[in-house]
């Protein structure tokens, strides 16, 4: 397929920058961001069309001359392009797996050719809701919704656009392992190894809920104005994207670590019982701090919803016969205190993916955000998949 592109270095700046998001905008610094434009329309799953879009992708190591060692690494939801390098500008944090990237690491760019996009819906630099449309405007509300199978026909697009036919490897934790797993089903002849982190073959009931009540606390905010924010004067749902996080991150870790760091403890100097604050709510508003400072309230719904549609059984007469699709060299791995996706989810993928070999425990106390903390366990993961 011919890929329409734009290789500019980055997108014009904007004349004013607003405070309504906390994702890259028009005008900030490029960072190691490059990005592909697409003029062409993407037809989505559940109707419609986008008309065209924009994927920030960030690359380490070159690629072979035979485009043989493209890996493809898929971030969690509010994840970014920048797997792996320092804070700077353009880049409001470190690299989510910078301990696997680079010379001599398990995804080591002597030898392979790492390529890390932005999902599509997002708001670091790719086409979402804080984007603009053809007309300029934002998209705001009027963003289309997104399935993990429009976010992947867009990583092929941008694969295509790269000259990559086939990656050596695509690896991904939770919402990027559902991305991962799209593309092992969707485009099994493109996918020659596969690694699958703390991720289901379809959303569940309680996974669904949890994300429910996040989206209950967005849209409920007064900033919210039915998602078309971006253009107005003042903050935008900053409060409700940070209850959503706060809730979110409950998840994302495990009741013993919680426990063993915080108890019952205090913030000082008053007692919660005398109207102060205990440490584990301090702990919950900082996490809450930091991302309503680098993310987008919208890209955070889009993402959600996304996630809750995910089931690579449907439309593929369910789940075993979608499994059974996939011809990559497969390792599920689990990590072993996750209460957001528990092992039982990656131990069903284990078994029907064929050659898939047994379940992977990664063994952290930090649930289900071990997929990330524990990089040496899953760098060796990482090397046995690789040789």
């Amino acid at each position: 397929m011919t890929a329409q592109t734009d290789r500019s270095a980055a997108p014009a700046p904007a004349p004013s920058r607003r405070p309504a998001h906390g994702g890259w905008r028009e005008g900030d610094p490029p960072g190691r961001r490059r990005w592909l434009a697409r003029s062409r329309p993407l037809a989505l799953e559940a109707g419609g069309e986008l008309p065209q879009l924009r994927i920030a992708y960030e690359t380490w190591g070159r690629l072979a001359a035979d485009r043989s060692n493209a890996v493809l690494v898929l971030h969690a939801l509010t994840g970014d392009s920048h797997a792996a390098g320092e804070a700077g500008p353009g880049h409001p944090t470190p690299g989510w797996w910078d301990a696997l990237i680079g010379p001599g690491r398990a995804l080591d760019t002597d030898r392979w050719f790492v390529v890390a996009p932005n999902v599509l819906g997002g708001c670091q630099g790719t086409t979402g809701p804080s984007s603009a449309r053809p007309d300029g405007r934002p998209w705001g509300g009027g963003f289309p919704f997104l399935t993990q199978r429009d976010q992947v026909a867009a990583e092929a697009w941008l694969g295509d656009a790269l000259g990559i036919d086939r990656w050596a490897l695509v690896v991904g934790g939770s919402m990027g392992g559902m991305r991962a797993l799209e593309w092992a089903a969707s485009y099994p002849d493109r996918v020659r190894r596969l690694l699958l982190l703390a991720c289901p073959a379809a959303a569940s009931a309680e996974q669904i809920a949890w994300a429910a009540v996040q989206l209950h606390a967005i849209r409920s905010d007064p900033q919210w104005h039915g998602g078309d924010y971006h253009d107005r004067p003042g903050a935008g749902p900053q409060a409700g994207l940070g209850l959503a996080r706060r809730l979110a991150h409950i998840t994302y870790r495990s009741q013993s670590e919680l426990q063993t760091r915080f108890g019952r403890l205090s913030q000082e100097p008053e007692d919660p019982w005398r109207g102060g604050r205990y440490r584990v709510e301090s702990y919950l508003d900082h996490h809450a701090a930091k991302l309503t400072g680098r993310f987008d309230a919208g890209s955070y719904v889009v993402l959600t919803e996304a996630m809750n549609s995910h089931d690579v059984g449907r439309g593929r007469g369910g789940t075993a016969a979608a499994l059974r699709r996939i011809t990559a060299d497969t390792l599920v791995a689990a990590v072993d205190s996750d209460r957001l996706y528990p092992p039982a989810q990656q131990a069903e993928l284990a078994a029907g993916i064929p050659g898939a070999d047994r379940l992977r425990i990664v063994e952290s106390p930090h649930g289900h955000d071990g997929f990330l903390i524990e990089t040496g366990q899953v760098a060796s993961l990482v090397r046995e998949l690789l040789g």
